[in-house]
């Protein structure tokens, strides 16, 4: 993800966010509106959301320390997965309590104008940064669908803010319809029913993002299409001749570990072997810029080993190996 372009979007859905919610505040001081209450907390905490993301980018940005030597790009993948925390908690939690209570205990709207018009000119604004934030997110996205861009981009930013202005969106028309059928029927409870939708909205974007934030947490490989470059440079050069097996790891969005086990001529020497190998480091960081942290292993190639299949107890997360005898 280029970061420039995942700022602006952040900084887009900030300052629309910010000024919704004082709009929202407002009418609902004005008409008493539940849904207008549940969307005004909505929006302070996707204000929040927003300043945890630039919060995350800024400390990713730190230089690696004897402690952490991979350094600290992983920051935004923690960040991302407190926005969904704070999505689930102060926005849809809150949203189901309020119209819990609105559903118990309705009462009129007044000066529905109010919600009304600061409903509409939150569609506007939210519309505006779900446009920034679409606009940023297609260079990256390519051919790719919107899901599959959502759950397989590495940067965590661009997907956040697309899920949080698209429940935006969608919570600002169903406040819209809640508040104009409470209007129209003089029964309150359809502002505590729109109320609940919103709730319900909330949790589930904020479900969905704590998945894909969680994946990266625990740490994914390099998508497929980067794997085919890495090995396409590993193999380019006369001394390699194939690669045994290969992991990746984002240590960050922009951050890649590459551990390779490659095959190489059984007569070579050490220092044929070891301009070999940094040859094709060289390939690989052309190929593919984000790969910072690469280290290749020779071996010799054999059949009768690459026969056996992979060690289980050599991956990580593998069966542990049993118990000596003593």
């Amino acid at each position: 993800m280029s970061a420039s372009g995942g700022t602006r979007a952040i900084v887009a859905a900030l300052l629309a966010n910010l000024s919704i919610a004082v709009a929202k505040f407002v009418a609902f001081l004005f008409s008493g509106s539940s849904s207008m209450l549940a969307e005004s907390v909505h929006s302070v905490a996707d204000s929040g959301n927003q300043g945890l993301l630039l919060l995350g980018g800024k400390r990713a940005q730190r230089e690696a320390t004897p402690q952490h030597p991979f350094g600290f790009g992983r920051e935004r993948y923690i960040y991302a997965f407190l926005v969904s925390i704070v999505l689930f908690s102060v926005g849809g939690m809150f949203a189901l309590y309020e119209g819990y209570e609105k559903i118990k205990h309705p009462h009129e709207l007044e000066h529905w104008y109010w919600p009304v018009g600061v409903l509409i000119f939150a569609i506007i604004a939210e519309g505006f940064s779900f446009r920034t934030a679409i606009k940023e997110s297609n260079p990256l996205r390519g051919k790719k669908s919107w899901k599959d861009f959502i759950r397989h981009a590495k940067a965590p930013e661009l997907p956040v803010v697309l899920l949080e202005d698209l429940g935006a969106l969608v919570g600002l028309v169903l406040a819209l319809v809640g508040v104009g059928l409470a209007l129209l029927t003089g029964n309150g409870v359809w502002d505590g029913i729109g109320t609940l939708c919103i709730g319900i909205l909330l949790i589930l974007i904020a479900l969905v993002l704590a998945a894909e934030t969680k994946s990266l947490l625990l740490g994914e490989a390099a998508g497929a299409e980067v794997v085919q470059q890495i090995e396409t440079a590993i193999v380019a050069g006369d001394t390699v001749t194939g690669i045994i097996h290969m992991r990746t790891l984002h240590l960050g969005p922009e951050e890649l570990l590459v551990a390779a086990k490659i095959a190489v001529h059984h007569d070579g020497t050490a220092t044929e072997i070891a301009a070999a190998i940094n040859a094709a480091e060289s390939r690989i960081r052309e190929a593919t810029p984000i790969a910072r942290v690469i280290y290749l292993e020779p071996d010799i190639y054999s059949d009768y080993e690459a026969a056996k299949g992979p060690d289980p107890e050599a991956t990580p997360g593998g069966p542990a190996a049993p118990p000596a005898d003593h």
